[in-house]
Formats: structure tokens, sequence, C-alpha cells
């Protein structure tokens, strides 16, 4: 507001270096404060300034100078746009090649700030040549440089195959592959990170990431103490595991699925999450990877994060993964129905169902999860408690399964009496001809006349 932008600008070409970087870093914590300011920059036509120094001046200016630019293209597309048009990324790729690497950090810093927008400014990345230079980064010896080198390769990954495709060609998967067990937790994020962002695009990019042997070695990063280490370690397996049953099969065979299990019992809130959805991709994929699952013990902590997660959407989750471990045959069904739990699901259907927002997406996924399994579930005594409570449209999914049972077993018929499902049938209203009066009229054919009266 009093005019500072117009004053600094003239500094950025003293003659005096000193003056020169402190002008320009008191530029980049402007526009780092937020869009505005750093709308006022490009307009305050500093960044022609700035780019035609960056290649001569000594390297705390380029460092300097390259912080103004991260900070101006953080904000929005646009603003990275201006970054690229003056011709500003020629220039920090360039800087990934200095001999000090503090400039380079601050050079991959910028260039993923660009890149992390959308597609058409991360080819602009890749097309200035950085990719190359970001695969020699992550392979000097400095940690931070590692760390925002790794970072930027995930940024530029992240947006098509074809973007992947480069950071693959150039070799980046087999250094990021042996920093897996680096001891510094930032690093492993973001290599994780990396991993995933190239793997989560098509089977081909799954499994050059796969081939880079990072299992069981992944597995150590979900037992790890930082969460995001632990979450990212549990997303790059997910990412892995959605694509085909035989990379899931390869998952089961390293001990993936115990460990994951292992993990989602011992963190809570969004840390689960991906592991939750690992699950349901591998039980989605076969009967056999289903029942993987199951061996594994997975169904009493995806029932736990039902009760204990507050959030719709890890709440969702864990309804969807529960849905496809039952979905495939009595067997898995009954698993599941064992487990107590069918009235935790129905519980949330009703909770959800009752909301504002009846399209929540957790009454989406549970109703969808109760269907799959009920479908399946022939263990009747798990299904009993559940026609006492159940809104209509579930109900007849409930009654159909008895329709099913009790005509061909005596003693299940027996019970159904004496535990009162049977009177808690003729209370059902039904609506003439409809599919629940069929599966009423069945149950009821399978008594006598004057027990069903």
């Amino acid at each position: 507001n009093s005019g500072v932008m117009s004053l600094l600008r003239p500094l950025l070409l003293d003659v005096v270096p000193t003056i020169q970087q402190t002008a320009a870093l008191a530029l980049g914590r402007l526009a780092n404060y937020n869009d505005a300011l750093a709308e006022a920059v490009v307009k305050g036509n500093v960044l022609p300034h700035l780019v035609c120094s960056l290649s001569e001046q000594n390297r705390f200016y380029k460092k300097a100078a390259a912080f103004v630019l991260r900070a101006v293209g953080k904000h929005s597309p646009q603003l990275a746009q201006a970054i690229v048009q003056c011709g500003a990324l020629e220039m920090l790729v360039i800087c990934l090649e200095d001999f000090d690497p503090g400039v380079k950090e601050a050079a991959s810093w910028a260039i993923g700030y660009i890149a992390r927008h959308n597609s058409e400014l991360s080819q602009a990345v890749v097309d200035a040549g950085a990719v190359p230079l970001l695969v020699l980064c992550i392979q000097e010896p400095e940690i931070a440089l590692k760390r925002i080198a790794a970072s930027t390769l995930s940024d530029i990954s992240k947006h098509s195959p074809e973007l992947a495709q480069t950071v693959v060609d150039a070799g980046a998967i087999a250094h990021l592959a042996q920093m897996i067990l680096n001891p510094d937790a930032k690093l492993k994020r973001q290599v994780l990170s990396a991993l995933s962002q190239i793997a989560k695009h098509s089977v081909d990019l799954a499994e050059l990431v796969v081939e880079a042997e990072i299992f069981p070695v992944v597995l150590t990063c979900l037992k790890d103490s930082d969460e995001y280490v632990k979450k990212n370690g549990a997303t790059l397996i997910r990412e892995i595991a959605k694509h085909t049953p035989e990379l899931s099969q390869l998952i089961v065979n390293a001990g993936g699925v115990a460990a994951v299990i292992d993990c989602i019992g011992s963190c809570s809130g969004t840390v689960r999450l991906p592991g939750i959805m690992m699950l349901g991709y591998v039980a989605a994929h076969s009967e056999n990877l289903s029942m993987a699952v199951i061996v594994s013990k997975g169904i009493p902590p995806l029932c736990a994060c039902l009760v204990e997660e507050q959030e719709d959407h890890i709440k969702a989750a864990a309804a969807w993964a529960l849905g496809q471990v039952g979905r495939h045959t009595p067997e898995h069904a009954r698993a599941v129905a064992v487990a107590n739990v069918l009235p935790v699901l129905l519980a949330l259907y009703m909770d959800t169902h009752s909301s504002e927002d009846l399209q929540t997406k957790a009454s989406i996924f549970t109703k969808r999860a109760l269907k799959n399994i009920l479908q399946k579930c022939t263990y009747l005594p798990a299904l009993e408690p559940l026609l006492h409570d159940a809104p209509p449209n579930i109900m007849k999914h409930i009654v159909g399964q008895f329709s099913k049972v009790l005509p061909h077993d005596s003693k299940a018929r027996r019970l159904f009496v004496t535990t009162g499902g049977l009177k808690k049938v003729q209370e059902i209203k039904a609506e003439p001809g409809s599919l629940l009066q069929e599966y009423i009229n069945t149950i009821n054919n399978c008594y006598p006349e004057e027990i069903v009266r």
C-alpha cells in the first residue's frame, strides 16, 4: 500500500550485490504472503529483471531470485504461467546444474511449485529439460536437495501417464527405490509419494515400480514412527494393488496385506485411509485375494474404523472395503457377518440416511456394502437381529436371504420360530405383489398354517 514494490524494483539492479539480494528477498517474502501481492510483483514487471540477472550473478542472488519465483508461482496456475512466459524456467533449469547445492535446491523448489498446478505447466518443465537434472539432484549427498528433488519429481509425475513416463525414462525409479530405507523421514515421505504418483497411472508403470524391488522393503515404512511415512507407504501399496489381481497377489505373497492390517490397527484418522482402500482393492479382485484379507484378520480393524472414526469419508471407505470382502461367496459373507459387522453397517446407514444430505458418500457406500454382503450371506444368526431395525429398502435383502435358506434347513426353521423371527416377519408391511411380499410368502409356506397364524 505504501508503494514499496516500485521502490524495490530498481534495487534489483543496484551495483552493490548485498542490496540486490536483500531486495530480492523482500520481494519474495511479499509475494509469498498471498496471491494479490504475488500478482503485484508480476504486474510491477519485476520478473524480467530477476531473470536477466539470474545467469550472471553470485549464488546468494540466485537463491534469492529462485525464492521470488517460487513465492510467485505457488499461488495459482496463472501466476506460474507468468513465470514460464518470462523465460524463467530455462534459467531455473540452468541453476539445477549450479555448483552450489543451495542454488540447486532453490531452483528445484521453484520448478516443483510450477509443475504441481496442472499437466500443461508440468509439460513446460519437462520440455525445459528439468527431469534428467532432477534425477541427478536426488543422487547428491545433501539431504535437503534430495528431498526437494524427489518432491518435484512427484509433482511432475502426478498429472498423466505420459509425464510419469518421462520421469521413468530418466531413470528415476531405481534411485528413488534405493532411498526407501533412508533414515530421514521427510525424504522417505517424498520418495514414497513420487513412487506412488508414478505407479498410480497404469499397470505398466506400476510393474516398473515393483521391478525396482521395493517389496518387502516398503513394508518397513508401515511401521515408521512418522505418520506421513506410514500414510505414503500405504498409498504406494494401494496404487500398485488396485491395477490387477497379479499385482495384488504379489503384495499378498510379500506379506503386504498383514502389514497393512497391522498399520490400520496401530494408527487413526486419515493415516488409515490408504490402507483401508488397499484392502478393499485387493479383496475386490478375486475370491482368493478376498480370503487372504479374511485369513490375515483384516475384518476386525476395518469394523473398528466404522465405529471409531468420526469422518464420513473414512467410514465410507471402511464400509466399501468390507463390502468388497464379503461380496464373493456365502463363506466370505459369513466371515464378515460373524465379526458382527452387519449391525454396525446398518446403524451407520440409518444414521447417515437420516442426515440432511441423503446422498452422502457414507450413505451410498454403506447401502452398497450391506447389499453386497446380504445377497451372499446365508448365516442366519447374524441376519436375524437386523429384522428388527432395517428400513424397507434393506429389509427386502434380509428377508430374501431367509426365504432362500429356510425351505432347505429344518433346524433353522425351528430356531426362526423360537427366536421370534417368524413373528417379526408377520409384522412387516409389504406392498401386495412386491418382491418383499413374495419373500414373506415363501417363508410362510415353510410352516403349517396355525404356526403362521
